[in-house]
């Protein structure tokens, strides 16, 4: 019998990692928004998203609320790194019955101690203003928290059952009997957590960040710093933040069934919540006597132990404690020991009696202890595949009754763990003073966040706009376009609205070979198009411009672009034909025919002397002409923005805007040709290349731009000019981020207050960058390597910081492109005496193309602002490319 009794406390290895595969199963159940109402496992958001850095000063106050005592705590942080925190405390013993009472008693009654604790310690002469106490509260109950300061009670347990608590926000509760009793209350809850959310903190301090805590006490629980967008039931999806298990419900469904021994089951049935709490119930220190004595009853009716004695003291409930079960399974002095406690007891045990009961306890204890370690392995190996971790090493902070009276607990939640998740690594830290001066921590981190919050708000406000901002620019932008077309203010217009002799998108006629050349940036691109009745297809080849061209004369810019159309030719076979060729040319220019347009200015860095206020197309002429080039014939100067357009004009009739947000934007649109007074003739309709880039140069935009749009602007290579450009496309956005850094640096919100050489360094921020940090779901690891790799050495706190960043400026400039749509849209609608628009955007550029959240951003927006106007997105195939060679057909066909 006793050998079948302790058979049934020791479970098999495989058992237990089917127990870690079903309590990984009902943390994700916990954590997702459509199952958690139904989980067991509840993974409670703490709303704790932060743990120590060293740097929390000032005094905080703690009151913890324990089995039968009131712990307060008062603790003095220096910023040292918390190496040496100043703690005085002091318990207060519960009056009998409060457990059971009414809740308006037990709040009461801790608002009592906190007060007559303060009196004790603080300096009466201590100045009033110095007077606020920031207070933390542990409440080790399950409770659905929705802030830090804000927590409803889901349940007692451990015994606790106070009237008129549970459904009820217990910070509100407990603030309510301290403002009653004090009338100018100096102390203020900043934060509430359970007693394994205070054990993590308080083994976070000095210098060892600590993740996991396990609590193996009267109760069981363990908490972790889990990655934040996985806790759908929480808003936060930067970071990471602390949930709390609350696993001892684990098994509620039936999953631990036959593990459940009769014992247990007896447990079960006398407790105060029968059915609830089972796995709690099989580790608990409040339950292991229970457990002990049941089997010893059962042992005893088979005859197994204590034959022919009185065990009748068996049979009252309680009367084997905890302290008895670990004197009895921790003994190493013989048998004398062992019968001399249950001879207290009043049996009358046999030396075998003894050893049975020993054998007994140690099954018992050591199953709480396997059990807790397959629990952790669950969380172990859930942290290390969702922080997508070949392997994991961690910190693991455990306090309670059990860890403390059993030494070989913490051997077999080791050896267990380490056996059930052989990629993770746990090292056991034990928790000093329990959870208060962890609960005093997280206080100071409450209120460190709280002050940085401040702070980067304050940087950060200028960069959020708000709906009467983005109204106020869609109409500049407006008026501005309106200035641009006509004939009278076109010369002060920052707008410029350039006529760009395209009267017709694609209508799926054309035919025919064309080529097509692209330069808009360092590369540039030479294509042959094939137009067919079955559609269009394409052959290209990229080639590089060295800055020293770039930056050279014109002569040897058009030569070398020469040289690479005749390279091109050759190796497509194409030298023989006189083919049309669409020049995608990505410079603001004025065009004063199809074929003919004079450069304005150059932009993006190039510089090629003798070129501003000539014909481009001349120049690319006269560049064939030195090389004898017969093979092309230039009947089209299009812009890329122009391109895009009609790329997407061939896939849709509707699309008559084109949009670029990338290296730089630009916008295009069909115009009636009675409003552009820059041009004869009213008759039909006409592509205007607006140049939208300089929107602001006169000065329009002034209110919008930050002190960080101002020293970037400063040290571009054209200062002043560009505005709108300058604060919404990819070649700026990652410098604006820089700058925002730098303040932030100076500020201490990063680095820890420590200064960082490497933020000096222009450019090192690529829209590539942006793009990655933003991605949904991207592991803060993932981020930190970034930053890394670009010798950033940042916390997981400075890249969740450095992600809020990026996200604000990419919005701002996905918010003020939407803007500078709206006004299009709403032009072409009123133009055409419509009540509502239907319109398709051609769009290209990569900010739009990769940015996760960009194009997003820019649709939502502009619904907003131009609710009279269904817009549709159409991503460009290739625009600056094929559709400089739709323009070519098109005014091919035109011609023929």
């Amino acid at each position: 019998q006793i050998q079948r009794a302790l058979r049934s406390l020791s479970i098999p290895l495989e058992r237990l990692h089917i127990m870690k595969g079903h309590m990984i199963q009902d943390m994700c159940k916990g954590l997702s928004r459509q199952t958690h109402a139904q989980a067991k496992v509840r993974m409670l958001p703490t709303y704790i998203c932060s743990t120590p850095n060293g740097t929390e000063k000032g005094n905080f106050v703690v009151v913890e609320l324990c089995q039968s005592q009131v712990r307060t705590l008062l603790v003095t942080l220096y910023g040292d790194g918390n190496m040496s925190p100043q703690m005085m405390y002091k318990i207060y013993d519960m009056p009998e019955g409060i457990t059971q009472g009414e809740g308006e008693a037990l709040f009461d009654f801790i608002a009592q101690c906190v007060s007559q604790f303060l009196a004790e310690t603080i300096n009466p002469d201590t100045n009033s203003s110095e007077m606020y106490l920031p207070l933390g509260f542990v409440f080790p109950f399950s409770c659905r928290q929705t802030q830090l300061d804000k927590a409803e009670l889901l349940s007692w347990s451990k015994g606790f059952n106070c009237s008129g608590v549970v459904g009820k926000d217990v910070v509100q509760l407990l603030q309510s009997a301290i403002d009653k009793l004090e009338k100018q209350a100096a102390e203020a809850i900043v934060a509430l957590m359970n007693d394994t959310v205070g054990t993590m903190m308080t083994c976070s301090m000095e210098g060892r960040a600590c993740e996991v805590a396990m609590v193996a006490d009267k109760g069981s629980n363990c908490c972790f710093m889990a990655e934040a967008y996985l806790v759908e039931t929480a808003d936060e999806t930067s970071g990471r933040m602390c949930v709390n298990t609350e696993w001892g419900c684990f098994g509620d469904d039936g999953t631990l069934n036959d593990l459940f021994t009769p014992y247990d089951v007896s447990v079960d049935e006398e407790s105060c919540n029968p059915g609830e709490k089972r796995f709690e119930k099989m580790v608990g220190t409040l339950y292991l006597g229970e457990i002990v004595r049941h089997v010893l009853v059962a042992m005893t009716a088979e005859k197994a132990v204590f034959t022919g004695t009185n065990a009748a003291v068996l049979k009252e409930k309680g009367v084997f404690t905890m302290q008895h079960v670990l004197e009895i399974a921790n003994n190493e002095e013989g048998i004398n020991e062992v019968r001399r406690i249950l001879e207290a007891l009043g049996l009358q045990p046999s030396e075998r009696d003894c050893g049975r009961v020993q054998q007994i306890c140690r099954a018992v204890v050591g199953r709480a202890a396997t059990l807790h370690a397959t629990g952790l392995a669950a969380i172990l190996s859930y942290m290390c595949q969702t922080r997508d971790m070949e392997s994991l090493m961690v910190n693991v902070g455990v306090e309670g009754e059990l860890f403390a009276g059993y030494p070989r607990f913490e051997e077999i939640l080791l050896s267990v763990s380490r056996l059930l998740s052989p990629e993770c690594m746990a090292t056991i830290l034990p928790s000093r003073d329990g959870s208060g001066r962890g609960a005093a921590m997280v206080t100071a981190v409450a209120l460190r966040l709280a002050a940085q919050r401040r702070m980067v708000d304050e940087v950060l406000a200028p960069l959020r706009l708000s709906r009467n901002d983005l109204d106020k620019v869609q109409a500049l932008m407006k008026e501005e376009m309106e200035r641009g077309l006509c004939k009278e203010t076109n010369a002060s217009a920052s707008v410029r609205m350039l006529p760009t002799y395209v009267s017709h998108t694609p209508d799926g006629t054309e035919k025919g070979d064309f080529l097509a050349l692209d330069l808009g940036g360092t590369n540039f691109r030479v294509l042959v198009v094939r137009v067919t009745k079955e559609g269009i297809s394409m052959a290209s080849e990229i080639y590089v411009i060295p800055a020293a061209i770039m930056q050279g004369t014109g002569e040897e810019l058009f030569d070398h672009i020469m040289d690479c159309i005749i390279d091109f030719q050759k190796k497509q076979n194409l030298v023989t034909q006189m083919l049309p060729l669409g020049f995608t040319f990505s410079f603001p220019c004025k065009q004063v025919g199809l074929d003919k347009a004079l450069l304005l200015t150059w932009t993006k860095g190039f510089s090629a002397s003798g070129c501003v206020g000539q014909d481009v197309v001349q120049l690319l002429r006269d560049a064939a002409k030195r090389k004898r080039h017969l093979g092309m014939q230039v009947v089209a100067l299009v812009n890329d923005t122009v391109g895009t357009m009609m790329a997407c004009g061939y896939d849709d009739p509707k699309c008559e805007i084109g949009l670029i947000v990338g290296t730089g934007t630009n916008a295009c649109y069909m115009e009636e040709m009675k409003n552009v007074g820059t041009v004869e003739g009213d008759q039909g309709r006409m592509c205007i290349n607006m140049e939208w880039g300089a929107f602001g140069d006169n000065g329009c935009l002034d209110h919008l731009f930050t002190h960080f749009d101002k020293v970037v602007d400063e040290s571009t290579i054209n200062p002043g000019k560009q505005r709108f450009e300058k604060l919404i496309s990819g070649m700026y956005l990652g410098e604006i981020v820089r700058q925002i850094l730098l303040v932030m640096t100076e500020k201490e919100l990063l680095f820890q207050g420590k200064p960082c050489p490497k933020l000096q360094t222009k450019d090192i921020f690529k829209t590539k960058f942006l793009s990655t940090i933003e991605l949904n779901g991207l592991a803060l690891r993932q981020i930190r390597a970034i930053l890394i790799e670009l010798e950033l050495e940042a916390t997981f706190e400075d890249c969740v910081l450095m992600r809020e960043v990026c996200q604000t400026v990419s919005l701002r400039a996905a918010q003020l492109c939407a803007a500078g749509l709206a006004a299009v849209v709403e032009k072409m609608r009123e133009n055409r005496g419509l009540d509502q628009l239907s319109v398709t955007v051609g769009v290209d550029g990569t900010l739009y193309k990769l940015h996760p959240c960009f194009s997003n951003n820019l649709q939502k927006t502009l619904k907003e602002l131009a609710p009279n106007c269904n817009v549709t997105f159409l991503l460009s195939e290739d625009g600056s490319g094929k559709g400089a060679a739709l323009v070519a057909a098109v005014a091919n066909r035109a011609a023929n």
